[in-house]
């Protein structure tokens, strides 16, 4: 109500000075088109301008004008107004009977509105401007990005309500460009050469105190470039808000570089059609659905308008926010939040025989190493038993497909949580060639892939944390390295994935028959990342100095982990797809009796908590478990051949030995 008083009382104003201007400018006019009759005679000229150009401008909002903020828009109107009114003024002199001054009168009082209102509005710009220049000292800042963005950026700042920015210049990707100016901001360079412009700068006396990232686009090693050089000066990086949803008299909130944008991947295109045709009007279950991975799939998969959306988690605040959020998101999507344990095969039935899911993404499994090294029984009954149980749900109540969200930890595994993963996809493997050898429609899509950036019990959180308490930093091993994704852009894969994996083609090409040989989804997961520069570059985004302001200390491997991990085993040549971000594994294979006769023994020696007994079983699943529980430093291809030794015949052989 204070805001709508405020802006009421703003638009009088407007109205009172743009009368006045007006009125003063009919006589001005009639002066300078008849300066002989004088200058205020008669004086009702300077009611009857005050009147018409009143009524002239109400068409183009001219009371409703921000005159600090006025722009080219603004002038574009004042100039439609002001021939609207000489127009007007002139046909009531007219109708009146009263002679025109002069035959030039109507353009003459056109121009003298014209500058009368605008030059009033450009004295307003000017006057605020010294004044927000006459409070403190402002941030002097370097703009790095396009010229598009650089615009939008310098127009924002300037119908800012507070400006703290003093913009030195701006770099851009075009040398073309450089010498020019953008809103009086030169161009001072390339930002490929971003440490030679700085070195200029520093010379010239004019160093800026932050360089800012217009530029959405710039992400990976083009934004690298730029937080090295703010490194090497002591001057922090940081960028731009999405300038579009700034309000006018807004103050512009930096906000940090984000470890996302430092991930130099290019955008895959998705068959977002695929998708829609695959979960539009279908009943989809999504398990583990409050987890990262689960929760990034339910935000997808509702985008496409399933006819029900089943959110199955046994923790029941991950599941309660995921549903709130979605609420929220998709009020049109129906949702039903089911608290179940996938161990729980009773419950996993009833949860199939009641609802009736078409499509199944099994996301739940126990996913941190060391935990499940610590309580491997239980990562066992989870990781296997629950996958072999909503698995066989999803036959048994006639699901089209199910997806298994798989790891890079199950090539050759070191951990028991990767020999988990890795028998789960045994398991699935065996299901999807069991049932194309019968000519079901079912099908059993597995995919795999690495870290997320940000999930949960993940390394990026934990640095987080270890920043806001001042450090150190910890890394187990200064060489270790670790395949990166974002959530997102790993559960659009995972959905492409899906589409690709239901839709097998009538004239089956390389991947078809890989499918039904039981092959398995990678994701183009990019190159590695090593830990210790992750932790370096998160110091250096909080605008800190590495082994100078935070520590980083190195703590040695932990139970089941390696210093690499794979994304493919050795005999696992990897195949190209035909869909964008994807590749084709076809690892070792165990017929369905074999592996089922496996997985019951498996069950029976957990339940019963014989660790030594499941590490055998775990063994004969998966020959090339190298198992590490002390955490030692192997090279992951000292394991690359435990597979032949083992006594499996080869990476297709039908039944273990």
């Amino acid at each position: 109500m204070v805001r709508r008083h405020r802006s009421t009382g703003r638009i009088a104003v407007n109205v009172l000075a743009d009368g006045l201007i007006s009125g003063l400018a009919a006589p001005v006019a009639r002066f300078l088109a008849a300066p002989h009759d004088g200058l205020l005679h008669p004086l009702w000229f300077i009611m009857g301008g005050a009147i018409t150009l009143l009524v002239s401008g109400l068409p183009f909002r001219i009371p409703q004008q921000y005159w600090r903020f006025s722009g080219v828009a603004d002038l574009r109107g004042i100039a439609a107004a002001s021939v609207a009114g000489a127009v007007l003024f002139s046909l009531m002199l007219f109708v009146s009977g009263f002679p025109l001054p002069s035959p030039t009168f109507p353009l003459i009082y056109a121009l003298v509105l014209l500058v009368g209102l605008g030059g009033g509005r450009l004295l307003t710009r000017v006057y605020g401007g010294m004044r927000q220049q006459a409070h403190g000292q402002k941030l002097r800042v370097l703009l790095a990005g396009s010229d598009l963005s650089a615009d939008l950026f310098l127009r924002a700042l300037e119908r800012a309500s507070d400006r703290h920015y003093d913009v030195l210049g701006l770099v851009t990707r075009s040398p073309g460009q450089q010498g020019r100016r953008l809103h009086g901001v030169p161009i001072v360079g390339i930002a490929n050469d971003l440490p030679g412009v700085l070195e200029r700068m520093v010379r010239g006396g004019s160093l800026p105190d932050s360089v800012i990232v217009t530029d959405p686009e710039w992400r990976g090693s083009q934004l690298s470039v730029v937080l090295d050089a703010g490194q090497t000066f002591g001057i922090s990086v940081q960028r731009a808000p999405s300038l579009t949803s700034l309000t006018p008299a807004e103050e512009i909130q930096m906000r940090p570089i984000a470890l996302e944008d430092l991930l130099n991947r290019p955008e895959v295109p998705l068959d977002r059609e695929g998708m829609a045709r695959l979960i539009q009007g279908q009943v989809v279950l999504v398990t583990g659905a409050g987890g990262t991975i689960g929760s990034e799939l339910a935000r997808q998969v509702a985008q496409f308008g399933p006819s029900e959306l089943l959110l199955l988690d046994h923790g029941e605040f991950a599941l309660w926010q995921i549903d709130l959020e979605l609420s929220e998101l998709f009020p049109h999507v129906v949702r039903k939040v089911i608290i179940a344990n996938i161990r729980d095969a009773r419950r996993i039935d009833e949860v199939f025989a009641l609802h009736r899911p078409s499509l199944v993404f099994h996301a739940a499994a126990l996913k941190h190493v060391p935990i499940v090294e610590a309580n491997p029984c239980e990562g066992v009954l989870t990781n296997v038993i629950g996958t072999r149980i909503v698995a066989d749900s999803a036959i048994r109540h006639a699901a089209s497909a199910m997806v298994l969200i798989s790891s890079d930890k199950a090539v050759n595994p070191s951990s028991i949580m990767g020999a988990t993963k890795r028998c789960a996809e045994i398991y699935c493997q065996a299901l999807a060639v069991a049932a194309e050898a019968r000519g079901s429609q079912f099908r059993c899509v597995t995919v795999r892939f690495g870290n997320v950036l940000g999930s949960t019990g993940s390394v990026v959180p934990l640095f987080r944390r270890q920043l806001e308490q001042g450090g150190p930093l910890t890394v187990t091993h200064p060489d270790m390295t670790r395949y990166f994704m974002t959530v997102p852009e790993a559960v659009g894969l995972v959905l492409q994935a899906s589409v690709r994996g239901t839709a097998l083609r009538k004239q089956a090409d390389e991947t078809d028959q890989r499918l039904q040989q039981g092959g398995i989804f990678v994701l183009d997961m990019g190159e590695p990342v090593r830990i210790l520069d992750l932790a370096r570059q998160m110091v250096r985004l909080a605008g800190l100095k590495p082994d100078e302001d935070v520590a980083i200390r190195f703590t040695g491997l932990r139970p089941g982990e390696k210093l690499y991990e794979e994304l493919f085993h050795g005999r696992e040549a990897p195949v190209p797809t035909d869909a964008p971000g994807l590749k084709m594994a076809t690892p070792r294979m165990i017929d369905l009796e074999a592996a089922a006769s496996l997985l019951q023994t498996l069950e029976q020696v957990s339940l019963r908590d014989e660790v030594a007994e499941v590490l055998l079983v775990l063994n004969d699943l998966v020959p090339e478990f190298a198992h590490n529980p002390l955490g030692e430093v192997r090279h992951p291809t000292e394991s690359s051949d435990h597979e032949t030794r083992s006594g499996v015949a080869s990476e297709n052989s039908s039944s273990v030995s």
